[in-house]
């Protein structure tokens, strides 16, 4: 089934181009990001499309004047070169093209008033900046091929992020809910971590996890998991049932992936499943060695626990035995923020993690709202390891808001 699956998604996502997201759901839209260089803005003061280009054309002009000034057995003709070696770097084949033969014909022009007419100085002037225009050009035209497929294969695995990891929507029930989706590989935006909500009969059920590994890989598990998640939260009435069918499930999973990766049995997931009761005030729990939500309580923020966690599906049994319950209540106006590992292990320069209880971040505005909490929560991570994430981060955002 997850096969299927799998390849349904590819189906879809091949022809979509790419989407973006916000944190696939409204907290986070990504966007597909023009590569450097690729399409220079055209926009007059603001791009260097325009201030480049006409630089070095000043730049060709003043050398030639310096050219035809200075005495004739001063030789300039090389250093034409510099401008179309400039181009290359900020722009595209055309422009750099026009700037070498610029160039070119500025040389020569130097070479005749020296009197090098006729004189093997001026070939070995002309072959060289040919030559190693040629070569800038070809240059110019490997890296804008390789930075479309990119730029392609980027927005591809956007899709079929998407596809997998579905945005969630703002209000279920009477939780107002919020998500955000950072991925490490900034260039495939395909990373291991996932979540999922769906509203049941049994109250609103969240699960949120942490693949083991990246790339494809990772999202197969994560597809696996998700579509057991999908289907199973609405059959099974108790969090330790739906905990022991997940398990049974991706073991399945596991087992027809080693028929082609001998390293399948190694593959598991952290979950940690969330249950909000239809008419509020207790939130369920089950931890497959997962950490539980924080909670953010007017201008305290606190780490919940578990005592009795599972260990990661995978690696625990399809018994429900092996799964404990636990409950929690809160009042009106409570948010609970559900994190992955990339979280609270994102390190800033010097090598200290990240604590989230203890930054300096106004919880009693930022609780008041899912979207403002993301938002507050993300950009202090971004402040801590300079912009910079060596993991995958999920944050989903929950707050018991009743409709009046």
């Amino acid at each position: 089934m997850v096969n299927r699956f799998t390849r349904r998604a590819a189906d879809v996502v091949a022809p979509a181009g790419g989407t973006g997201e916000r944190a696939l759901p409204a907290a986070v839209r990504p966007e597909v990001a023009a590569a450097p260089g690729s399409d220079i803005s055209r926009r007059p003061g603001q791009s260097p499309a325009v201030s480049v280009p006409a630089a070095l054309v000043v730049l060709v002009l003043g050398v030639m004047a310096a050219g035809l000034l200075v005495p004739a057995d001063v030789h300039l003709a090389t250093l034409f070169i510099a401008a179309p070696a400039l181009m290359a770097a900020f722009s595209t084949a055309l422009p750099t093209g026009n700037v070498a033969g610029l160039s070119l014909v500025a040389a020569m022009v130097c070479d005749i008033r020296d009197g090098l007419l006729g004189s093997p100085i001026l070939v070995v002037h002309a072959a060289t900046l040919l030559v190693v225009s040629l070569l800038l050009v070809a240059f110019c035209r490997c890296r804008e091929r390789s930075r479309k497929e990119t730029s392609r294969l980027r927005a591809i695995s956007r899709a079929a992020q998407r596809v997998v990891l579905r945005p969630l929507p703002r209000r279920i029930a009477d939780l107002k809910v919020a998500a955000l989706y950072r991925a490490a590989d900034t260039l495939a935006d395909v990373g291991g971590d996932l979540y999922a909500a769906a509203k049941t009969p049994y109250g609103t059920r969240f699960l949120i996890g942490d693949v083991k590994g990246k790339g494809l890989v990772a999202l197969d598990d994560t597809a696996a998991v998700l579509g057991a998640f999908r289907e199973a939260a609405y059959q099974h009435p108790t969090l330790p049932e739906l905990a022991a069918a997940l398990e049974g499930s991706f073991r399945r999973h596991v087992a027809e992936a080693a028929e082609t990766d001998p390293d399948a049995a190694e593959r598991f997931i952290t979950a940690l499943l969330l249950e909000f009761a239809a008419d509020g005030g207790v939130m369920r729990s089950v931890s497959c060695g997962h950490p539980l939500p924080l909670r953010v309580h007017g201008n305290r923020v606190t780490a919940l626990t578990s005592r009795s966690p599972a260990p990661p599906l995978g690696l625990a049994g399809a018994d429900r035995e092996n799964y404990r319950q636990e409950e929690f209540r809160y009042a009106p106006g409570d948010a609970f923020l559900l994190y992955t590992d990339g979280l609270v292990e994102a390190r800033d320069s010097s090598g200290a993690f990240y604590s989230v209880t203890e930054r300096d971040i106004p919880w009693r505005t930022a609780g008041a709202d899912p979207e403002a909490l993301l938002q507050q929560v993300h950009a202090d991570l971004l402040r801590h390891t300079n912009g910079r994430l060596h993991d995958d981060v999920a944050l989903v955002a929950v707050q018991w808001a009743p409709a009046c």
